[in-house]
Protein backbone atom coordinates (compact mmCIF):
# COMPACT_ATOMS: atom_id res chain seq x y z
CA UNK A 1 0.00 0.00 0.00
CA UNK A 2 1.39 3.36 -1.06
CA UNK A 3 -0.57 6.61 0.65
CA UNK A 4 -1.61 9.71 -1.26
CA UNK A 5 -2.57 12.54 1.09
CA UNK A 6 -4.28 15.27 -0.57
CA UNK A 7 -5.04 18.54 1.29
CA UNK A 8 -7.19 21.22 -0.12
CA UNK A 9 -6.29 24.50 1.40
CA UNK A 10 -7.31 28.17 0.77
CA UNK A 11 -5.60 30.74 3.32
CA UNK A 12 -4.10 28.04 5.66
CA UNK A 13 -1.30 30.01 6.74
CA UNK A 14 -2.60 29.46 10.47
CA UNK A 15 -2.60 25.37 10.06
CA UNK A 16 -0.72 24.19 6.99
CA UNK A 17 3.03 24.01 8.22
CA UNK A 18 2.08 22.10 11.19
CA UNK A 19 -0.07 19.58 9.43
CA UNK A 20 2.06 18.84 6.49
CA UNK A 21 4.65 18.53 9.16
CA UNK A 22 2.81 16.13 11.82
CA UNK A 23 1.43 13.52 8.34
CA UNK A 24 5.19 13.24 7.51
CA UNK A 25 6.33 12.33 10.37
CA UNK A 26 3.66 10.04 11.11
CA UNK A 27 3.20 8.53 7.92
CA UNK A 28 6.19 6.28 7.85
CA UNK A 29 7.79 4.31 4.66
CA UNK A 30 3.61 3.93 3.48
CA UNK A 31 3.47 7.66 2.96
CA UNK A 32 4.22 8.57 -0.92
CA UNK A 33 3.43 11.87 -0.86
CA UNK A 34 1.71 14.85 0.62
CA UNK A 35 -0.09 17.10 -2.08
CA UNK A 36 -1.49 20.37 -1.01
CA UNK A 37 -3.60 21.67 -3.89
CA UNK A 38 -4.32 25.60 -3.41
CA UNK A 39 -7.13 27.28 -4.65
CA UNK A 40 -5.55 30.86 -4.90
CA UNK A 41 -4.61 31.43 -1.22
CA UNK A 42 -3.52 35.34 -0.78
CA UNK A 43 -1.33 34.33 2.22
CA UNK A 44 1.85 32.44 3.20
CA UNK A 45 -0.04 28.78 2.81
CA UNK A 46 2.25 27.62 -0.82
CA UNK A 47 5.51 28.78 1.03
CA UNK A 48 4.56 27.61 4.47
CA UNK A 49 3.46 23.99 3.02
CA UNK A 50 6.33 23.66 0.47
CA UNK A 51 8.95 24.11 3.13
CA UNK A 52 7.24 21.48 5.06
CA UNK A 53 7.82 19.15 2.57
CA UNK A 54 4.69 19.22 0.65
CA UNK A 55 4.15 19.06 -3.11
CA UNK A 56 2.33 21.97 -4.00
CA UNK A 57 -0.25 22.30 -6.94
CA UNK A 58 -2.25 25.04 -7.89
CA UNK A 59 -5.79 24.42 -9.00
CA UNK A 60 -7.50 27.32 -11.17
CA UNK A 61 -10.79 26.25 -9.25
CA UNK A 62 -11.67 27.65 -5.67
CA UNK A 63 -13.78 24.41 -4.87
CA UNK A 64 -12.55 21.68 -2.58
CA UNK A 65 -14.08 18.93 -4.43
CA UNK A 66 -12.41 20.62 -7.59
CA UNK A 67 -8.78 20.76 -5.84
CA UNK A 68 -8.91 16.78 -4.37
CA UNK A 69 -9.94 15.73 -7.96
CA UNK A 70 -6.80 17.87 -9.52
CA UNK A 71 -4.68 16.03 -6.34
CA UNK A 72 -6.05 12.90 -6.61
CA UNK A 73 -5.20 12.94 -10.59
CA UNK A 74 -1.45 14.29 -9.71
CA UNK A 75 -1.12 11.86 -7.16
CA UNK A 76 0.40 8.16 -7.60
CA UNK A 77 -0.53 5.78 -4.51
CA UNK A 78 -2.82 3.63 -4.98
CA UNK A 79 -4.59 4.68 -1.46
CA UNK A 80 -5.72 8.32 -1.44
CA UNK A 81 -6.36 9.69 2.26
CA UNK A 82 -8.01 13.62 2.05
CA UNK A 83 -7.21 15.42 4.69
CA UNK A 84 -8.39 18.84 6.36
CA UNK A 85 -5.81 21.37 6.76
CA UNK A 86 -7.37 21.73 10.40
CA UNK A 87 -7.57 18.43 11.47
CA UNK A 88 -4.79 16.05 12.57
CA UNK A 89 -5.47 12.16 12.45
CA UNK A 90 -4.34 10.11 15.00
CA UNK A 91 -0.70 9.28 14.84
CA UNK A 92 -1.82 5.93 13.86
CA UNK A 93 -3.43 6.88 10.95
CA UNK A 94 -1.52 4.39 8.63
CA UNK A 95 -1.78 1.65 11.20
CA UNK A 96 -5.49 1.95 11.56
CA UNK A 97 -6.30 2.48 7.59
CA UNK A 98 -4.12 -1.17 6.88
CA UNK A 99 -6.05 -2.54 9.33
CA UNK A 100 -9.23 -1.49 7.99
CA UNK A 101 -8.42 -2.29 4.56
CA UNK A 102 -7.29 -5.84 5.96
CA UNK A 103 -10.85 -6.42 7.25
CA UNK A 104 -11.81 -5.37 3.68
CA UNK A 105 -13.24 -1.91 3.44
CA UNK A 106 -12.06 0.32 0.71
CA UNK A 107 -13.01 3.50 2.01
CA UNK A 108 -13.35 5.00 5.90
CA UNK A 109 -12.92 7.86 8.10
CA UNK A 110 -12.29 8.50 11.62
CA UNK A 111 -14.13 9.81 14.67
CA UNK A 112 -13.24 13.29 15.45
CA UNK A 113 -12.90 15.58 19.28
CA UNK A 114 -12.14 19.08 18.83
CA UNK A 115 -9.27 21.38 20.42
CA UNK A 116 -11.88 22.76 23.10
CA UNK A 117 -12.88 21.84 26.62
CA UNK A 118 -16.80 23.27 25.62
CA UNK A 119 -18.81 20.27 26.65
CA UNK A 120 -21.23 21.06 23.85
CA UNK A 121 -18.62 20.17 21.11
CA UNK A 122 -17.73 17.28 22.83
CA UNK A 123 -21.34 16.25 22.58
CA UNK A 124 -21.41 17.12 18.82
CA UNK A 125 -18.10 15.04 18.79
CA UNK A 126 -19.59 12.33 19.95
CA UNK A 127 -22.06 11.52 17.55
CA UNK A 128 -19.00 11.08 14.56
CA UNK A 129 -18.46 8.04 15.89
CA UNK A 130 -21.66 7.15 14.35
CA UNK A 131 -21.54 5.27 10.56
CA UNK A 132 -25.33 7.50 9.81
CA UNK A 133 -24.62 10.29 6.36
CA UNK A 134 -25.05 13.20 8.79
CA UNK A 135 -22.27 12.06 11.24
CA UNK A 136 -19.99 12.12 8.39
CA UNK A 137 -18.19 15.37 6.85
CA UNK A 138 -14.67 16.19 5.63
CA UNK A 139 -12.93 17.05 8.69
CA UNK A 140 -13.41 13.20 9.83
CA UNK A 141 -10.84 12.63 6.76
CA UNK A 142 -11.75 9.86 4.01
CA UNK A 143 -9.42 7.19 3.17
CA UNK A 144 -10.66 5.41 -0.71
CA UNK A 145 -8.42 3.19 -2.80
CA UNK A 146 -7.45 5.06 -5.81
CA UNK A 147 -9.70 2.37 -8.22
CA UNK A 148 -12.95 2.77 -6.07
CA UNK A 149 -12.52 6.43 -6.05
CA UNK A 150 -11.91 6.16 -10.23
CA UNK A 151 -15.07 3.80 -10.12
CA UNK A 152 -17.21 7.03 -9.01
CA UNK A 153 -15.36 9.45 -11.05
CA UNK A 154 -13.79 11.12 -8.03
CA UNK A 155 -16.04 14.00 -6.54
CA UNK A 156 -18.29 16.01 -8.54
CA UNK A 157 -17.18 19.27 -8.84
CA UNK A 158 -20.78 20.90 -9.26
CA UNK A 159 -20.60 20.70 -5.58
CA UNK A 160 -18.86 23.63 -4.20
CA UNK A 161 -20.35 22.83 -0.74
CA UNK A 162 -21.45 19.02 1.00
CA UNK A 163 -18.71 17.22 -1.83
CA UNK A 164 -17.75 14.76 0.77
CA UNK A 165 -21.17 13.71 1.33
CA UNK A 166 -22.51 13.80 -2.09
CA UNK A 167 -19.83 11.46 -3.35
CA UNK A 168 -20.33 9.10 0.56
CA UNK A 169 -23.93 8.91 -1.09
CA UNK A 170 -22.99 8.35 -4.56
CA UNK A 171 -20.93 5.27 -2.99
CA UNK A 172 -23.56 3.71 -0.91
CA UNK A 173 -25.83 3.78 -3.90
CA UNK A 174 -22.99 1.46 -6.12
CA UNK A 175 -22.90 -0.53 -2.78
CA UNK A 176 -20.07 0.45 -1.22
CA UNK A 177 -20.18 1.31 2.60
CA UNK A 178 -17.64 3.63 4.74
CA UNK A 179 -15.94 1.84 8.36
CA UNK A 180 -15.41 4.66 11.29
CA UNK A 181 -11.99 3.63 12.57
CA UNK A 182 -11.91 4.44 16.26
CA UNK A 183 -9.17 6.62 16.26
CA UNK A 184 -10.29 10.49 16.93
CA UNK A 185 -8.82 13.42 14.53
CA UNK A 186 -8.31 16.06 16.00
CA UNK A 187 -10.56 19.36 14.80
CA UNK A 188 -10.24 22.77 14.69
CA UNK A 189 -13.03 24.75 16.62
CA UNK A 190 -12.46 27.84 14.99
CA UNK A 191 -15.84 27.71 13.34
CA UNK A 192 -17.47 27.23 16.46
CA UNK A 193 -15.41 30.25 17.97
CA UNK A 194 -16.22 32.95 15.39
CA UNK A 195 -19.42 31.86 15.53
CA UNK A 196 -21.72 30.57 18.37
CA UNK A 197 -22.61 26.87 18.81
CA UNK A 198 -26.16 27.15 17.97
CA UNK A 199 -25.60 29.47 14.67
CA UNK A 200 -23.31 26.56 13.63
CA UNK A 201 -25.97 23.93 14.08
CA UNK A 202 -28.51 25.81 12.65
CA UNK A 203 -26.49 26.07 9.34
CA UNK A 204 -25.51 23.00 9.30
CA UNK A 205 -29.16 21.48 10.36
CA UNK A 206 -30.72 23.62 7.31
CA UNK A 207 -28.32 22.95 5.02
CA UNK A 208 -27.83 19.68 5.28
CA UNK A 209 -31.34 19.10 4.94
CA UNK A 210 -32.02 20.97 2.21
CA UNK A 211 -29.18 18.97 0.33
CA UNK A 212 -30.63 15.64 1.67
CA UNK A 213 -33.86 16.69 -0.14
CA UNK A 214 -32.80 18.33 -3.06
CA UNK A 215 -34.22 21.41 -2.41
CA UNK A 216 -31.63 23.80 -3.54
CA UNK A 217 -28.83 23.44 -5.82
CA UNK A 218 -25.13 23.79 -4.16
CA UNK A 219 -23.90 27.13 -5.42
CA UNK A 220 -27.33 28.29 -3.64
CA UNK A 221 -26.30 26.12 -0.56
CA UNK A 222 -22.77 27.69 -0.48
CA UNK A 223 -24.43 31.26 -0.28
CA UNK A 224 -26.67 30.31 2.30
CA UNK A 225 -24.12 28.66 4.35
CA UNK A 226 -21.72 32.23 3.56
CA UNK A 227 -25.04 34.17 4.55
CA UNK A 228 -25.74 32.57 8.16
CA UNK A 229 -21.29 31.83 9.47
CA UNK A 230 -18.74 34.56 9.18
Amino acid sequence: MAISIIIPTLNEAENIGKTVAYLLKNGGDTLREVLVVDGGSTDDTVRLAAEAGAVVLACPVKSRAAQMNLGAERSSGDLLYFVHADALPPDNFVQQIEKARAGGWKMGNFRYRFDSPSWLLRFNASFTRLPYMFCQGGDKTLFVERSLFEELNGYNPEFVIMEEYDFLRRAAKAGYKWVVMPGECLVSARKYKKNSWLRVQIANILVFNMWSFGLARPPALKRLYGKLLA
